[in-house]
């Protein structure tokens, strides 16, 4: 691409690069420059303007943005009209969006012109959310490296809708756990399942006990749900603790203790035979986000969920800080005392 000041006698067909006042006209960037133009601009004085102009090997703006997006875009997404070289992604159903990162990364290396952005791997959106812009910097991009971009894309994005679940809660109770903190408890469970477009969970509160935990789990499996939930009265506090001990004496297998997301810290991770399990941290009592929500998300857009997902989850994983929190992550540090 060409680019720089020109004459006015020069710069038939070229784009106008910045937007220039003529007279009572504007002329605006990026418009392709036509005998009026010019002479509107001659009448004003005006003597040169910066300009672009295309050569052979150069894609216009809106077409290699257009191409970039093509390439990325897998299923459930779809792809809006370029304007101004930009070329935008949005998902046609709520869903988690899985980001090719090393793809994104190879396209956006190839020539500074070119660029793809995205929100992280694994966000939630929701139906017609933005999913990715694609941005070609100057008014037009060179061919040979466009088609190298979006042979490294190549479908680099893809949404994958929520579909309802069939969840099963259990939640236990104790003698000192007051019936308004097991209330609010099942209602932010609840209604998370709703926002994942998931119907009303079939619950069922048991005491705080192994042998009627045990018979609670057995009965629910007997539904055959999409997922077994427990809140339990108390948080867990290891493997062999009441809640994962259940699931193993009904018949489960705990793949993962404890998670690096905080808050969510103290999530348990289970299987009864291909249902998958969650014993849920004491923050899900809260609507605040937490890191149940991240493994309910993946499990609603039936992504898989084990243990190894579940470890790689700490980058991104400090959450923000819940206000009241018994013990807080970092204490205020004490006051320096005055010299004497």
């Amino acid at each position: 691409m060409i680019f720089g000041p020109v004459l006015l006698a020069q710069a038939s067909g070229a784009t106008l690069a910045h937007s220039v006042r003529a007279g009572g006209r504007m002329l605006k960037k990026g418009a392709i420059l036509t005998d009026s133009d010019l002479a509107a601009l001659a009448d004003a004085g005006i003597v040169r303007v910066m300009v672009a102009r295309l050569e052979p090997s150069d894609v216009p703006e809106d077409e290699a943005a257009h191409a970039l997006a093509t390439a990325a875009r897998g299923p459930g997404l779809r792809i809006a009209p370029p304007t101004t070289g930009r070329c935008n992604l949005h998902a046609e159903a709520a869903g988690l969006l899985r980001v090719d990162a090393r793809a994104v990364d190879a396209a956006n290396a190839l020539d500074e012109a070119l660029t793809i952005a995205t929100p992280p791997d694994f966000a939630r959106l929701e139906a017609g959310q933005l999913a990715a812009t694609a941005k070609v910097i100057p008014y037009a991009a060179p061919r040979a490296m466009l088609d190298r971009a979006t042979v490294a894309l190549d479908g680099a994005l893809v949404l994958h809708p929520f579909a309802p679940l069939r969840a099963a809660l259990i939640v236990t109770r104790t003698e000192t756990l007051k019936p308004s903190v097991i209330d609010k408890g099942i209602r932010a469970v609840t209604d998370r399942l709703v926002s994942l477009g998931s119907p009303l969970p079939d619950v069922r509160t048991v005491d705080h006990d192994d042998a009627a935990l045990t018979g609670a789990i057995r009965e629910a499996m007997d539904l055959a749900p999409d997922l077994l939930l427990i809140l339990a009265a108390t948080a867990t506090s290891d493997r062999r603790d009441l809640a994962p001990a259940a699931l193993v004496a009904a018949g489960g297998t705990v793949e993962r203790f404890g998670m690096p997301v905080d808050p969510g810290n103290l999530l348990v991770l289970a299987r009864i035979g291909a249902i998958p399990a969650i014993v849920l941290p004491g923050c899900a009592r809260s609507p605040a986000l937490n890191g149940a929500d991240w493994v309910l998300e993946r499990l609603a857009a039936r992504l898989p969920v084990t243990g190894a997902d579940i470890a790689r989850m700490g980058v991104g994983g400090l959450l923000k800080e819940m206000p009241g929190r018994p013990h807080p992550r970092e204490r205020p540090a004490r006051p320096r005392e005055r010299p004497e």
